[in-house]
């Protein structure tokens, strides 16, 4: 995941980049690949048209970081003089850790609130009139400044009621070892090391279940890795991911990092097996792209509102229950149970 030297020998075609462009925009990636011109031999490079086609939309990327880091610093303030405790989640946050966080395709801006804060939020946007909708998940999103916005009631993306105990005391244990990250010189709040570790890979794995994932969720959490593995407390962290019950999974992930995405094995905290499958995983994340969006397999296939806006839903996943099963079973098993309560009882309503 750092800066390497290399002597490349082969030749990237016209052909080949408008391939390229394509996935890295399917799995937002496009900063990514347009910072390695920088190490590619002149006639490895883009066509000059697509690097100035390139150039632009990283120009727009930058500009709506920007933007997004401001609405972040006017955000936390105005929900801090309201005496609420909120924590960014994943973003601008893991954006921090990229080697130019600009060009990381952003999202949306994601909060966490502390006690009762999510209700409070909620009633603030309620008295202020600003337009939002309760979503499946147990969260709401709304606009702001031209830039979308969610609150989650859930810090983790992990269903079993299992394990609800236990990460709530996970929650509290870590409360004073939260991390500080200045936006618009302003100090926003982030999880502690290991806690962004489980939010991240949590809500990767989440995805995965459902429709998908892309590899810009994979790239993040390797350069969280990369960033914060000498803070972190390697076997307390494994603890956590086996008590959370995604041990299994996180192996897998961990030889997709190391093995497919080029993160170093140190990084790693703990290991995996050598033997270990999981380039299945991998066609997997190529295939289906940004959540899901751009599985070519299903393109054609029949829409059922009722379960999905995607293609040939149902068949996506009862085939993903069945693959991941083995890895993480509470979570498949109560991934369909606690969405669909969520979805049409969980909701608030008023």
């Amino acid at each position: 995941m750092g800066r390497r030297q290399t002597s490349c020998r082969f030749t990237i075609t016209s052909e080949d980049w408008n391939t390229i462009r394509k996935y890295a925009i399917n799995h937002t990636v496009e900063g990514i690949i347009y910072d390695s011109f920088a190490f590619l031999e002149e006639n490895q490079l883009p066509p000059q048209a697509l690097r100035l086609k390139w150039a632009v939309r990283m120009d727009q990327i930058e500009r709506h970081n920007e933007k997004m880091n401001q609405v972040i610093a006017e955000q936390f303030k105005a929900f801090s003089e309201l005496g609420l405790r909120p924590i960014l989640l994943k973003g601008q946050g893991v954006a921090s850790c990229y080697r130019i966080p600009l060009h990381r395709t952003c999202g949306d801006i994601d909060w966490y609130f502390d006690n009762d804060g999510y209700a409070q939020a909620r009633g603030y946007l309620k008295k202020h009139g600003i337009k939002f909708r309760d979503t499946a998940g147990f969260s709401l999103d709304y606009e702001w400044s031209n830039t979308w916005v969610e609150h989650h009631k859930k810090l983790f993306d992990i269903r079993s009621p299992f394990k609800l105990k236990y990460l709530r005391k996970l929650k509290e244990h870590y409360r004073d070892q939260e991390q500080i990250l200045i936006i618009e010189e302003t100090s926003i709040r982030l999880l502690a090391p290991e806690l962004q570790l489980l939010q991240v890979n949590g809500h990767i794995l989440k995805h995965m279940i459902s429709f998908g994932i892309g590899l810009r969720q994979l790239c993040d959490s390797a350069r969280l890795y990369h960033t914060i593995h000498a803070t972190i407390n390697k076997e307390v962290l494994k603890q956590i991911y086996q008590k959370s019950g995604i041990l299994k999974w996180i192996h897998l992930l961990h030889k997709v990092l190391v093995e497919y995405l080029g993160l170093s094995k140190e990084a790693i905290p703990f290991p995996y097996s050598e033997s270990l499958n999981a380039e299945w995983m991998l066609d997997e994340i190529w295939y289906s792209g940004n959540f899901g969006f751009y599985d070519e397999r299903f393109e054609d296939g029949k829409i059922i509102n009722a379960i999905s806006s995607l293609p040939e839903g149902p068949k996506r996943l009862w085939k993903n229950f069945n693959q991941y099963f083995r890895y993480s079973p509470q979570e498949v098993f109560f991934f369909t149970l606690v969405h669909s309560y969520s979805r049409f009882i969980g909701k608030d309503s008023d």
